[in-house]
């Protein structure tokens, strides 16, 4: 098992619960480089992987590794709780989203369910998936994966050079990209995307 997290107490704290289920060997990473790096070289049957590392985004890491190993289980492990953020992270090919401030069995669950070959997303979530699907919109809901992974670098205070660098993506293609989420959210100024990436919790 494959846990991609930046934060030691998490990494930890998964690898205590999956302790408990039997013989599992667990390996960790705490970016989206070292998290590909391990996959490659263990194969794990899971990988658990976070939203917000450093770098590359968890969307972006769940591209990379299918890219590697179409039939990769991915389970996407998050603060933020918006539904929104779940549908992007299954677009991106993740077979269940969980999030971090709920019964932390709930991540034991969705992984037993994508052994099986299922998907899981946690109920409230999924809930709240046909609640938009009705008519309830998320602001972020117009942003695509990449987007959103550019507006959560924002939100940390990278500038387009840093994120074109970190994305692998040219300078121009990363003005564009928030030139046209400006007009999506909205925003007349990058200042004002910041904010609208701390006010959805992004980062």
């Amino acid at each position: 098992m494959l846990i991609v997290d930046d934060h030691p107490i998490i990494v930890a704290g998964c690898a205590a619960m999956l302790a408990g289920e039997g013989d599992i060997e667990v390996f960790d990473a705490r970016d989206a480089e070292a998290g590909l790096a391990a996959y490659v070289a263990h194969g794990p049957d899971a990988a658990v992987v976070d939203i917000a590392l450093p770098g590359a985004s968890g969307f972006e890491l769940t591209r990379r590794i299918l890219r590697h190993d179409p039939r990769a289980r991915v389970v996407v492990f998050s603060m933020n709780d918006d539904a929104i953020f779940a549908a992007r992270a299954i677009e991106a090919g993740a077979k269940a989203y969980v999030t971090k401030n709920d019964d932390p069995y709930l991540l034991l669950r969705a992984l037993r369910e994508v052994m099986a070959g299922g998907t899981f997303i946690q109920p409230r979530i999924a809930d709240r998936l046909g609640a938009d699907e009705s008519g309830a919109k998320s602001p972020l809901d117009a942003l695509s994966p990449r987007e959103l992974e550019i507006l959560r670098m924002l939100g940390e205070g990278l500038g387009l050079a840093e994120i074109a660098d970190a994305t692998s993506l040219s300078y121009k293609t990363i003005a564009n990209s928030c030139a046209l989420m400006k007009r999506k959210l909205r925003a007349r100024t990058s200042l004002e995307l910041v904010r609208i990436a701390m006010e959805q919790r992004l980062v």
